[in-house]
């Protein structure tokens, strides 16, 4: 689409030629006000249509433009009672494999509306992604290919499960110097930045000094953004940029099934391209990161997005981070009454809160970062019990499974959404603070913190831990349920209890997944019954012959497991190394060398299989989520292989000749490898595993690993 327009009221004339049918759309979108208080008087338009002078036509176009602009924006969606789970942590490289995260689905699901997941493209060696090289063409990760990609987002999309992807635009990595990137072709079409697509002013101006020296040119453009080095800084005013971007939002969005984005490092380009790339791929959830703990500077970068005078994406409320960070470790209750983005007003919509990320976590004593410490389970309730949209970090979620279920459990029942409550202190005192947050059509919770607080009438306490209780209105007439759906060991005792404006009000269940009736099992408020995993909970609320707000719990029998070992074989002829070092980490962190420094243990146990010399080393394997990652090099270092990952069965590997680029690729050679077996249906099948290391049970046929050999059954 190209128009070229003049304006003039009473001044000069303002002539512009656009070229872009997105721009064309933006530039209509800001004259619309000025066209209507003129009257279109003085407007002059030159290579349209002649029907299109008549005022009431351009008139009723420009109206519908921009209704069809308006109803199309998204940023965040409004009255959004979902939570996000951040779904890794810094070198998450196990817990973060994406056959791992799919095969918890039907987990989230009961409690997550979306996920987020780290970059997905590969980078050229173990990465968390942050150095960003390919977008289209190659989706082999840390975290898994790109099969296993499509079909976890595919999974949790069937079990209403939404995937956001982390969109890395502010800077990409080169291929082999400074300003060459990949070129990737997507529908028929190649994509490929250029030099002249990176700030004039990247890294100081050592990138410009470099492309001078070797013939390179730079955009004429600075950063309008922060400048950060390492990477190069792209140019978003560029419309090689901008065309990139754009696929790379389709391909994630249309192709490989995101449903929303991520922005890495926003404060690295003006708020107005997110604007421009939201407005035309569409997301449905856009959350920006513009680390600032200021919430006015939150807010104007939300107001930089507008197009058409609508946001055009959410962001990470900082400020409400950091006032958790302040109240948790130092117990400083009344700090809760401090305002972050999510208190704002109007800005409820635009807010995803959180306590923790991979930035502010602890990582090691080298990088101690600027964790929460103390009273983690109740900096959890803060953020899940007020408005903005919840994104719970992927470690507390391990740690304090239960607790984080039975709040988000509260935030369900009491029906919070982003927008849509609002909170108030309810109490403060140097020993405990407490907010109400409140849902005119529904019913208010209190989370207090601290000791000390008492509720008010007509609250009944359903949540208690440490430094932190939950009370709920009456006007829920809900049932609650002590224990929340999972995997448990034993004999269960969930309370049961109503929450009910009438005192006389009872609990009926069932166990085996029917919906109760006034028939079934009866019990007082407060009483705590006795049940055996695995069954299915159901619990009515029983109150003036009715039955009412069923709540259901799925309990399942927590598998036990049996340690094992299992050996890593590796072979080295096709490279004719003379001696093999093992670098390895991951699982449940026993598995680091006995050199903890690079290049890790030089290993000389050998085994001869089919006249091949094998070097290996034994591991224990201590659950089932446990796993061991592998790089193995030569000499003091170098060369090494690419990374080998999620490793939890016995594996003979080959080192390859070919590389990924300065790196050797490793061939898989288990099932090829002859390797002695035992015929033997009398074992002890509690230290028996398939080949994906899972535990089998006795009718089990096929090849399992036992004692690290593998037997036929």
């Amino acid at each position: 689409m190209r128009l070229r327009f003049c304006v003039s009221r009473g001044e000069e004339p303002f002539l512009a030629t656009v070229c872009n049918t997105q721009a064309c759309y933006l530039y209509l979108f800001d004259f619309l006000h000025f066209i209507i208080i003129y009257n279109f008087a003085a407007i002059k338009l030159i290579s349209l249509p002649n029907k299109l002078l008549m005022k009431k036509t351009l008139y009723i176009l420009l109206l519908t433009l921009v209704a069809t602009l308006g109803a199309k924006a998204q940023g965040w969606p409004m009255k959004y009672e979902g939570v996000m789970l951040q779904g890794f942590y810094w070198d998450s490289y196990s817990q973060t494999q994406w056959t791992n995260l799919q095969s918890q689905a039907d987990e989230l699901s009961e409690f997550f509306k979306l996920v987020w997941i780290p970059q997905s493209a590969n980078c050229g060696g173990q990465s968390m992604g942050y150095d960003d090289l390919y977008w289209f063409s190659n989706y082999n990760s840390s975290f898994g290919n790109e099969n296993e990609l499509r079909s976890m987002i595919s999974t949790f999309k069937q079990k209403g499960i939404g995937t956001i992807a982390d969109v890395v635009i502010n800077h990409r990595k080169n291929v082999s110097n400074w300003v060459d990137f990949p070129a990737e072709t997507y529908k028929g079409t190649t994509y490929q930045l250029q030099s002249t697509d990176i700030c004039a002013d990247d890294d100081g101006g050592e990138t410009k000094k470099w492309a001078t020296q070797n013939g390179y040119q730079l955009s004429q453009n600075k950063d309008d953004g922060e400048g950060w080095g390492g990477m190069r800084d792209l140019d978003h005013n560029s419309q090689n940029v901008q065309k990139n971007v754009l696929a790379y939002l389709d391909f994630l969005l249309n192709d490989l099934g995101y449903t929303g984005v991520r922005y890495d490092m926003t404060k690295g380009y003006a708020g107005k391209w997110t604007g421009l790339y939201n407005s035309t791929a569409k997301p449905t959830y856009s959350v920006g990161e513009y680390w600032d703990g200021n919430a006015t500077a939150l807010k104007s970068w939300l107001e930089s997005t507008k197009v058409g005078d609508q946001i055009q994406s959410a962001a990470f409320d900082f400020p409400t981070r950091y006032i958790a960070r302040d109240v948790f470790n130092g117990n400083a209750w009344s700090k809760i009454a401090n305002s972050g983005l999510a208190k704002m007003n109007g800005m409820g919509r635009y807010a995803i809160t959180f306590c923790e990320n991979h930035d502010t976590e602890y990582r090691s004593a080298q990088a101690p970062q600027d964790p929460i410490t103390k009273n983690i389970a109740a900096a959890n309730a803060y953020i899940l019990l007020i408005n903005g949209t919840p994104c719970v970090f992927l470690k507390h979620w391990i740690d304090y499974k239960d607790e984080i279920k039975q709040l988000i459990y509260a935030r369900q029942v009491a029906g919070i959404t982003n927008d849509g409550s609002r909170y108030i202190a309810a109490a403060t005192n140097s020993n405990y603070s407490a907010i109400r947050t409140t849902d005119n059509n529904h019913c208010d919770v209190i989370t207090a913190f601290g000791s000390g607080y008492s509720a008010p009438a007509g609250f009944t306490q359903i949540i208690s831990g440490t430094n932190y209780q939950v009370y709920m209105s009456n006007t829920a007439e809900q049932p609650w349920i002590s224990i929340p759906s999972g995997e448990h060991e034993g004999t269960l005792y969930p309370t049961l209890s109503a929450i009910s404006a009438d005192a006389s009000a009872k609990l009926v269940y069932t166990t085996d997944g029917t919906t109760p009736t006034t028939s079934s099992k009866q019990v007082a408020s407060g009483t705590k019954v006795t049940l055996s995993a695995p069954c299915t909970l159901k619990v009515g609320l029983l109150s003036g012959g009715t039955v009412k707000s069923i709540q259901t719990r799925q309990y399942t029998a927590k598998q036990t497991f049996d340690g094992y070992d299992i050996n890593v074989y590796v072979n080295v002829d096709k490279v004719g190394w003379s001696r093999v070092n093992f670098w390895t980490w991951g699982g449940d962190g026993s598995h680091s060398p006995k050199n903890t420094a690079w290049p890790g243990d030089a290993v000389t146990q050998k085994t001869t299989i089919n006249g091949k010399t094998w070097y290996y080393q034994t591991y224990r394997i201590s659950s089932a989520s446990d796993c061991v990652n592998f790089v193995w090099s030569t000499a003091s270092g170098s060369p090494q292989t690419v990374d080998v990952s999620n490793i939890k069965q016995t594996s003979y590997f080959e080192i390859s000749t070919e590389k990924e680029g300065a790196k050797f690729k490793v061939t898989d050679v288990t099932e090829t490898t002859s390797i002695p077996t035992i015929q033997n249906d009398k074992y002890r099948i509690q230290d028996a595993y398939n080949l994906s290391g899972q535990r089998v049970e006795k009718d089990y046929r096929g090849i399992i690993i036992k004692n690290g050999k593998k037997i036929l059954k």
